[in-house]
């Protein structure tokens, strides 16, 4: 075990501002070899501003004060919360892998090279868990989820050697099963000697790897420490504050002294029976009699297209899936199960498809140019990666307020007034709504977007993964906020695409994916505390077990 005083990189007294407003302010940061130093807090406290700055990176005009210094030759890696703004939409998995890996055995001799290159590359995919990685290696970085996404981006950062990986939410979006792998690797890739920054909001992962953590609130640094000292005696309110919020999702019916020291016991508690829309439940898959389903699809299947070489992959089958108004679907799975390719389904974004998706009863076209301006008003997507839903060269303000203009023929002003009392009711105040997108934090963005949604006056809100990049606190206000549109709106229905099984307890039914197949759905409260299959009860033992992990 390295020293402390064995150092790859420091900051010290970091301050950024932009616009004469201070992002970070006076944090220090010790990086150690072989050690995982945490940051935490919530959406906008300058976790990602600091990470960056041991990469050199600032925001554009941003005016940086302090010191960074890094020691050694090795370069520092860097694996964002969205990894599709750092891959190539335009190549194959293999050329975005090969490239890196050729440049590493450039000292071997010349008829070794492809080989070795391809060796690195096979046994980078494995440390990251990605299986069938001769499959994956064709496809292009918009045929995988996001998960795989930013397993690639890992792949890569393992690729480079880097003695410093900076790693930016890398469990977001992920399901407990692959979440559980990338805390194996990342604890591994520190048990090689090899210094991890982690970004996260996610305390069940912070807590099973982490040596030193600090928490970050408004850009300052308000605790830090030993990461086990935390857990058990926090001594700031807003630390307390956030693992309070982390609790409760997770405690157990005897779990008083978790519950004090901010831990997750390794049982699971029966979720929450939520109020259920006025119809019968007697055949849990088939719908109600007392209301018509306000969206149903039956004998779905969805493909990829690899190339010419490859030709089609099948990626999804959903035999039958119905939404009821006033209700809550939850679709959960495995990253890469399909659950994204179901909702851009859903939405008009994945158009090659078989089987019908009907909107009260009418076949929805399955081209989202194709949908008239009242079908699509009706469907409205909210993506994972809200940043890059954004155009980056308009005031966020306008950019919602656009949605009731485009599609409701609302007036300019009207519209305007709209979208304010409707980003105030998110918590996005008439300030920080005037500027850019890249003014605002990832949290910020994610709600930006859910007003944007929410203008349109849809009938079916699909909301894939959009708390999955918050902190504890943000999440459970979307989640409240979510459920209480659905509790006073009898005809709205929402899609909630998660891999997170308690976000899913909060909906009305849940819908299963393993490997593209629906394998089980029903009642949240059966589902989650009987499940009938397998690869369910897998998910369910293993989000136990991630709570109660800890690095040795």
């Amino acid at each position: 075990m390295s020293h402390e005083t064995d150092l790859v990189a420091e900051i010290r007294d970091l301050r950024v501002e932009i616009a004469q407003r201070a992002i970070v302010d006076g944090v220090d940061l010790r990086v150690v070899p072989g050690r995982v130093t945490a940051l935490v807090g919530a959406s906008g406290s300058g976790k990602t501003t600091t990470g960056l700055a041991l990469l050199g990176e600032y925001p554009p005009g941003a005016r940086v004060t302090g010191e960074v210094r890094r020691s050694g030759d090795g370069p520092v890696g860097y694996v964002p919360q969205h990894p599709a703004a750092v891959l190539n939409p335009a190549r194959r998995v293999s050329a975005l892998l090969d490239d890196i890996a050729r440049d590493r055995v450039r000292g071997l001799p010349r008829a070794q090279r492809r080989t070795a290159a391809r060796e690195r590359v096979r046994e980078a995919l494995a440390a990251a868990q990605l299986p069938d990685p001769e499959a994956l290696l064709r496809r292009y970085p918009h045929q995988l989820s996001g998960g795989q996404q930013q397993r690639v981006v890992l792949a890569q950062a393992l690729l480079l050697g880097a003695r410093v990986i900076v790693a930016d939410e890398p469990t977001t979006g992920q399901d407990a099963l692959t979440k559980r792998g990338v805390v194996d690797q990342l604890a591994a890739v520190a048990d090689r000697g090899i210094a991890v920054v982690l970004l996260s909001h996610d305390l069940d992962v912070v807590r099973a790897l982490a040596d030193e953590v600090l928490v970050l609130r408004a850009g300052r640094v308000v605790e830090s420490g030993p990461a086990q000292r935390l857990w058990h005696a926090p001594r700031h309110a807003w630390t307390r504050r956030l693992l309070a919020e982390h609790v409760p999702a997770l405690a157990d019916e005897t779990g008083a002294d978790s519950a004090q020291n901010g831990l997750a016991p390794a049982r699971r508690p029966a979720p929450p029976e939520p109020d259920r829309p006025a119809r019968a439940e007697a055949d849990e898959d088939a719908p109600g009699p007392a209301r018509h389903p306000v969206l149903r699809v039956s004998h779905l299947t969805a493909r990829h297209h690899g190339g010419a070489r490859t030709g089609t992959t099948t990626v999804l089958r959903a035999p039958h899936l119905a939404l009821h108004p006033g209700e809550c679907l939850a679709v959960v799975g495995r990253s890469g199960s399909g659950k994204t390719t179901l909702a851009r389904c859903l939405a008009g974004l994945h158009r090659d498809h078989d089987g019908e998706i009907l909107l009260d009863g009418t076949p929805l076209p399955r081209s989202l140019r194709r949908r008239s301006r009242a079908q699509l008003a009706a469907v409205q997507y909210v993506f994972q990666d809200a940043r890059a839903a954004f155009d980056e060269h308009r005031p966020v303000l306008a950019q919602v307020a656009r949605t009731a203009v485009r599609l409701r023929g609302t007036d300019e002003e009207t519209a305007t007034d709209e979208a304010l009392t409707t980003l105030a009711s998110l918590g996005l105040p008439d300030g920080p709504v005037r500027r850019r997108p890249g003014e605002l934090s990832g949290g910020e963005l994610q709600r930006a977007a859910l007003a944007r949604a929410l203008l349109a006056h849809p009938r079916v809100l699909v909301c894939d993964e959009i708390t999955s990049g918050l902190d504890t606190v943000t999440r459970r206000g979307i989640l409240d906020l979510l459920t209480a549109l659905v509790r006073d709106r009898d005809d709205l229905a929402l899609v909630l695409i998660t891999h997170d099984l308690d976000t899913a307890a909060l909906a009305h039914r849940i819908a299963v994916l393993d490997a593209g197949e629906l394998v089980e759905q029903g009642p949240a409260r059966r589902v989650l505390t009987e499940p009938r299959h397998p690869f369910t009860a897998a998910l369910a033992e293993t989000i136990a077990r991630l709570g109660t992990y800890t690095r040795a």
